[in-house]
């Protein structure tokens, strides 16, 4: 599986790009396969593009395409927000990051930048972002303009936000430190961070933070006159040439940029001749103000020269102009491969680097979100493409979700119900579903219906069913559907749009029967809460199982949360936690967790607990201190039909969580009820995880 890290900040120019830097050259000497994804920028590509991408990709030569490096604008961004529709800002961006990582053992994921408008958008977007791509962060903190105190609340206030969501902080880095306060900031924060965060300060290094004479030409929109060549010079400070010769003269320091009026003649040359001499410091460059350029002997004296810096013409003033000049913050851009090389000996001086290749090789994700477990869903169901029948073809919301379904490109589909009525439907709807590719078939007029119907006799002729009442019983679409799976003439069925779960489970479980083993069919909702995906198990078909049935629904849930990705950890709910409780109920739930344990010693199960106990962590702690289970339930298994399916529903109303389901669990073929309330994604989602059961 891929690895990931997420380098977030919370304000701009934290210095990203240098951690950036350091941790891919870091990551290239363990393997080549190394990428680099950033989610968010801040620009459309036509109109400029992210220096932060162009110096990854150009400077590691990595094999990944501009587009490729990203997902939105933040223009693009910030207008799914104002409509409402950010999910799919999480699609997408998972999409983008899967394409990824295919071709990568490691991929370094950077957060935006916070340019501009909507930063606490930004923020939450960056944790939502690391939360659904299962990524550790490394937090940013700059130390410019703050004192002491204000950068130790910073990183706090920064790490309890991630850890609210769930999303696990590896390190914390502070940078652009003064350095006599370095050691201060160390000790405060490692006297507070927890034990395991790699904590690093870094100290300002005027040479990283210097811009070019190049970038100082791009922010002013400057005109180039001379020294094109130079452009890559690094300006540390910059003075006014305001005065005489002698006294600017005295004012030159080591890669100084000299702003004056573009006809002062005597600065100009006294810059020149000054950087020529060895008795004085290096000059950056020349900015010329007020729209005013040199005499034309001045320049043609400038241009036989041997050597010319950086002369920039502009049209502001002196004052405007050095205004602009000392706003610029200047970033590591591909054509300063010096400052590059310089960003990557700073991380390595001062980053811990062994300790933090340590928690990145031995992270694991936990959990998984929403978004991703729709992701995956969908990878899978187009792993194995399977054949899926619907039995309802009478219902509007089975066609809108046929639709859906032939445009995702996941499964082959055939509908049960008279194909004039149901073209009809469609046309009706408006929809743009091709009926050509889909097997649209009446029961009582189906090539297969007197097979059907023999299958039927033979299989029930000792329950005292005649062919008769099984030709009638065929012409039923449960009946058909479930036959049709039987005979493998498709791989599962999705039905209950209509009918009771007792109508559509009713054939199953007299001949496709359970799996061996298995004595009790049971279901699970897989409830998509805000950052999380929790099995909930049994809320559809047992009234009041009894403990054995219970351990076999404990078991057989955790089998499915398995399967799609989720590691079962099971909390077999009660009234009480622990050995708190007493009663025939409790009892009940003891003695099932009692048999999960000798049945299944593999699996991590804890009952009984209360529902609060195994969803929270601090209430889990405080009841069950020793569980591995209490806190982090993703399993949670209802004593009762009654609170398993009140809860779920009290659940899905109250947090707006997606409840897919009910999946139901121990048949030897896939068949799947759905609520007589479901919407279209309800029966999109349930008919995905039918074909994803049904590759076996």
């Amino acid at each position: 599986m891929t690895k990931t890290v997420f380098i977030a900040a919370a304000e701009p120019y934290s210095g990203k790009s240098l951690v950036s830097l350091g941790l891919i050259n870091m990551l290239l000497r363990k393997t080549p396969r190394v990428g680099y994804f950033k989610p968010i920028i801040n620009f459309e590509p036509a109109e400029k593009r992210d220096t932060h991408i162009e110096t990854i990709i150009g400077h590691f030569r990595l094999p990944i395409t501009y587009d490729g490096a990203y997902a939105y604008t933040r223009a693009a961004a910030m207008h799914l927000v104002e409509t409402d529709t950010q999910g799919d800002i999480i699609d997408t961006i998972i999409h983008k990051f899967k394409a990824l990582e295919e071709h990568y053992d490691f991929i370094v994921v950077e957060g935006s930048d916070f340019l501009g408008a909507g930063t606490a958008f930004e923020f939450d977007a960056n944790i939502s972002i690391a939360k659904n791509l299962g990524a550790p962060a490394i937090l940013m903190i700059s130390g410019e303009a703050k004192t002491t105190n204000q950068i130790v609340n910073a990183a706090l206030t920064m790490l309890r936000s991630f850890e609210a969501r769930e999303v696990p902080v590896l390190a914390i880095m502070v940078n652009k430190m003064p350095p006599s306060e370095a050691d201060t900031v160390r000790e405060l924060l490692r006297g507070q961070l927890p034990a395991g965060i790699v904590l690093t300060v870094i100290p300002e290094n005027q040479s990283l933070r210097s811009p070019s004479m190049k970038e100082i030409q791009e922010q002013l929109g400057g005109k180039l006159l001379l020294g094109e060549h130079l452009l890559s010079n690094q300006v540390d400070n910059f003075i006014t040439g305001a005065m005489q010769v002698p006294n600017f003269l005295r004012r030159i320091k080591e890669n100084v940029l000299i702003v004056t009026p573009g006809d002062r003649a005597d600065i100009i040359l006294g810059a020149l001749q000054a950087n020529a001499s060895a008795n004085f410091p290096k000059v950056a460059g020349i900015v010329l103000t007020g729209d005013i350029g040199p005499d034309e002997y001045v320049v043609r004296l400038l241009e036989g020269l041997e050597t010319v810096i950086p002369i920039l013409s502009v049209s502001t003033g002196t004052f405007l102009t050095t205004t602009q000049i000392g706003a610029i913050q200047s970033r590591i851009s591909p054509d300063n491969p010096k400052k590059i090389e310089l960003a990557i000996s700073t991380f390595e001086q001062y980053v811990d680097v062994a300790a933090l290749e340590e928690k990145l090789v031995t992270f694991k994700a936990e959990g998984i979100t929403p978004h991703m477990f729709q992701y995956q869903l969908m990878q899978w169901a187009k792993s194995q493409r399977r054949h899926i029948v619907l039995p309802e073809g009478n219902d509007d919301r089975i066609l809108r979700a046929a639709a859906r379904l032939q445009q995702m490109d996941v499964v082959d589909l055939t509908i049960l119900g008279d194909p004039t009525a149901i073209t009809a439907a469609v046309n009706r709807l408006g929809l743009s579903l091709d009926l050509t590719r889909i097997q649209l078939l009446d029961p009582a007029h189906a090539p297969r219906f007197a097979e059907y119907a023999e299958t039927l006799y033979e299989l029930r002729k000792a329950k005292n069913v005649n062919l008769d009442m099984a030709r009638d019983m065929m012409t039923d679409v449960s009946y058909f559907g479930t036959m049709m799976v039987y005979q493998g003439h498709a791989d599962g069925m999705v039905s209950g749009a209509v009918h009771t779960t007792q109508h559509t489970i009713r054939p199953a479980l007299q001949f496709i029967k359970t799996k061996p083993g298995m004595s009790v069919v049971s279901s699970v909702f897989f409830m998509c809460l805000p950052d999380r995906v929790a099995v909930f198990g049994d809320c559809a078909v047992n009234p009041n199982p009894t403990a054995e049935q219970l351990a076999e629904i404990a078991i057989s849930s955790a089998e499915s949360s398995l399967r799609f990705g989720i590691e079962p950890r099971v909390a077999m709910l009660s009234y009480s936690s622990g050995t708190s409780g007493e009663g025939a109920e409790v009892e009940k739930v003891r003695r099932a967790t009692q048999l999960v344990h000798q049945l299944r010693p593999d699996l991590q199960v804890e009952g009984p607990i209360q529902y609060d106990a195994a969803v929270d962590p601090i209430v889990g702690r405080q009841k069950l201190p020793d569980s591995t289970v209490a806190g982090q339930a993703s399993v949670l298994i209802f004593p009762d039909l009654n609170t398993g399916n009140n809860t779920y529903k009290a659940v899905q109303r109250e947090t707006g969580a997606l409840a897919i389901g009910p999946v139901l669990q121990g048949l030897n073929k896939p068949v799947n009820d759905l609520s007589r309330g479901c919407t279209v994604e309800d029966v999109v989602n349930t008919v995905i995880i039918t074909a994803i059961q049904a590759q076996g």
